[in-house]
């Protein structure tokens, strides 16, 4: 297998000669003026006419065919836009930009055709194409409720084929929606073609035919007397748990020297490396992003042919087999079900990241919402650029060769490699988890300092006596905590004290917090580990929205009382309350270090036989009932405080019943 430096193309031979050949290869070139009519009207006859089918009984489109003689046409609408100039393009385009809701990306993409840059065509064709996508959703949703999620299945929608015609589309289908085709789409977004083998033409043309589209749109909704709607953008939240590396311009110069050094870099695709990085000093975030994450993957793909010993995945593969791209390199299997080798190259830590970033469903999912056109480019979040770029680092660094050892003694260097080293996943369900009960457990905490009215005020009220109530529950709580606290990992189980955990201090809270500290692997999940945590999740929630409730009730009461605003029976009901406070607060504690335990639990569940399991689950499910209970008997317009203690004592019975019966399976 060639190495980073030796490699000349990550295009297949019939791919390399589809793009960088076919369309170039001698041909009568059509007078513009048969293309684009004054003032700027694509005559799309002209350009339908190039598209050639099969003999077979299907008529499929023969792209061979149909991309040498689009060839020429290419080349005619290349020059010709070359003759322009910057106003005489806005003035016969500019309007019909406008369907697409991003006229200004496609005006600047006529400076692209002019760049001396290398890395233009690139870049300007997987911003074209991303916008021209989710445009292309907007308008197939005139007439669906739903739209494709992958481009290919959207360019062969029967909806825009009623819109546009089935010609028009077989054109789009030529240059962006067939392995068999041009495919400059996934070529590009998937890091398989170099800056140079893409003919800076095929951006010409698709910038016409953009237009082009819109002039054929406009005829549509003024016959149908319909509005184009266009859906708001996807907007990148949880920005702060993003936050894996140190935000520093050094990162920069780091980069530029390990892109010089590192074999995780293609040789061929160095200067798109550059331009990345040059994007991001230039506060181009979105550019920076769109540069590199194809080369993350060009470059780990390389990487995975190396550790599956498969060199036959490195290049785009042929219509009949699937590419190898990140949702392939970052499975637990390879393609013939074998195990896939690369996290034990790149170590869990970053496979995490790379899950994280790119994959996990609560994740930012950059990569997909960037190349499907739901990201507004002008606004793209800084954080977000700069993690993809100290990840690459980190993978640079990995792949530096031995000659290279300075680069280790960079501070900001060493800070963004610990940081990926001591990685815990944040997007997988159980980083979630681990967020939830954290969360919960600060919560709760504030319980410690809720106000009660002066002792001498309450004891001139009747009170409820729930003391024999809450002395039945203490011993329940302590029981189910001493069994619990015999599953804890070694390094905790010495640190939790019962006595410690049910004081008014913050020691449980510390308690759990450690025990998340520790490493629980996300990767590759089995099914019931997932179905456990989501329940354990429902649970937890349900605790935060008992927690929240418990503050604002008491708060809200102890300043009525105080005020002297209650009436006799809401003095009697806010005694009941803080009877009930002191009962549940031990129960809820004990129930997030049983939350905290059967996550570690859970990847044992799934070697138990199906009624074990069905049974653990049923458990599961009875706990997330008593916190539904709770909500619901917690509430203000309820006022449930006596059947709460009534609840929780049946409840720690069941509980207490559940967890002999399963030590002593």
């Amino acid at each position: 297998m060639p190495t980073a430096s030796e490699v000349s193309s990550c295009l297949s031979p019939d791919v390399h000669y589809m793009v960088c050949k076919l369309g170039l290869e001698e041909g009568e070139r059509p007078d513009i003026g048969n293309i684009v009519s004054p003032p700027g009207i694509v005559s799309w006859d002209v350009i339908t006419a190039c598209i050639d089918f099969t003999e077979t009984e299907d008529r499929t489109i023969d792209y061979v065919k149909s991309v040498r003689l689009l060839g020429p046409v290419c080349e005619a609408v290349h020059l010709n836009l070359l003759s322009v100039t910057p106003d005489q393009f806005e003035n016969l385009y500019g309007f019909w930009f406008e369907w697409t809701n991003n006229k200004k990306l496609f005006l600047e993409g006529f400076y692209l055709v002019t760049s001396s840059e290398i890395t233009s065509v690139a870049l300007g064709l997987m911003k074209l194409t991303s916008c021209l996508e989710r445009a292309l959703g907007d308008v197939h949703l005139l007439r669906s409720k739903e739209c494709p999620f992958l481009f290919r299945d959207l360019l062969l929608s029967e909806e825009l084929a009623l819109i546009f015609g089935q010609s028009v589309m077989a054109v789009l289908c030529v240059f962006l929606g067939s392995p068999k085709s041009l495919n400059l789409r996934n070529i590009l977004w998937h890091g398989f073609a170099s800056p140079q083998e893409i003919p800076l033409k095929y951006f010409s043309m698709l910038l016409l035919l953009t237009a082009g589209l819109g002039q054929l749109l406009q005829k549509t909704l003024y016959q149908t007397e319909c509005t184009l709607l266009h859906r708001a953008p996807f907007i990148f939240t949880q920005l702060d748990e993003l936050l894996v590396f140190p935000d520093q311009e050094g990162v920069l110069s780091v980069g530029e020297d390990l892109i010089s050094k590192s074999d995780f870099v293609l040789e061929i695709m160095l200067p798109i490396w550059t331009a990345g990085i040059t994007a991001f000093r230039q506060k181009r975030y979105a550019d920076c992003v769109i540069l590199i994450l194809p080369q993350l993957e060009a470059s780990l793909r390389w990487v995975y042919t190396k550790a599956n010993n498969c060199p036959d995945r490195f290049l785009t593969a042929e219509s009949s087999i699937l590419y190898t791209t990140f949702d392939q390199i970052l499975a637990k299997n390879t393609n013939n079900e074998e195990i896939n080798h690369i996290p034990l190259m790149l170590g869990g830590p970053i496979m995490e990241i790379l899950w994280d970033f790119l994959n996990n469903q609560e994740g930012p999912r950059i990569r997909d919402h960037l190349s499907h056109g739901e990201v507004d480019l002008n606004v793209f979040p800084r954080v977000i650029a700069n993690q993809v770029l100290c990840l690459s680092l980190v993978l640079l660094h990995k792949f530096i060769g031995k000659q290279h050892t300075t680069t280790k003694d960079n501070e900001l260097l060493g800070e963004i490699l610990n940081s990926a080293q001591y990685y815990r996943s944040r997007f997988h369900p159980i980083g979630k988890l681990r967020k939830q009960v954290l969360e919960c457990t600060r919560n709760l905490q504030m319980w410690i300092n809720l106000p009660v009215p002066p002792q001498d005020q309450v004891q001139n009220n009747t009170r409820l006596d729930s003391t024999v109530e809450s002395n039945a529950g203490n011993i329940l709580v302590k029981a189910i905590f001493s069994s619990l606290q015999s599953q804890l990992p070694v390094q905790c189980m010495e640190t939790v004290i019962p006595e410690d955990y049910f004081q008014s201090g913050n020691t449980w809270s510390q308690v759990l917090k450690k025990i998340w500290n520790l490493h629980i692997s996300t990767l590759y999940c089995p099914r019931i580990v997932i179905e456990v945590v989501s329940l354990l999740r429902k649970i937890t929630s349900q605790c935060q929205i008992v927690s929240e409730k418990v503050i604002s009730s008491s708060e809200s009461r102890y300043s009525q009382w105080m005020k002297k605003s209650l009436r006799s029976r809401q003095r009697l009901t806010y005694l009941r309350m803080l009877d009930s406070i002191q009962c549940i607060s031990p129960v809820m504690r004990v129930i997030l270090l049983l939350v905290t335990v059967e996550t570690r639990n859970a990847f044992a569940l799934g070697e138990k036989d199906d009624h074990e399991i069905q049974q653990h689950l049923k458990f599961l499910k009875a706990i997330l009932q008593y916190t539904e209970n709770l909500v619901t008997y917690t509430n203000p317009e309820k006022n449930k405080w006596t059947e709460t203690i009534n609840l929780t004592e049946m409840f720690l019975m069941k509980m207490k019943a559940f967890i002999c019966k399963q030590e002593l399976s």
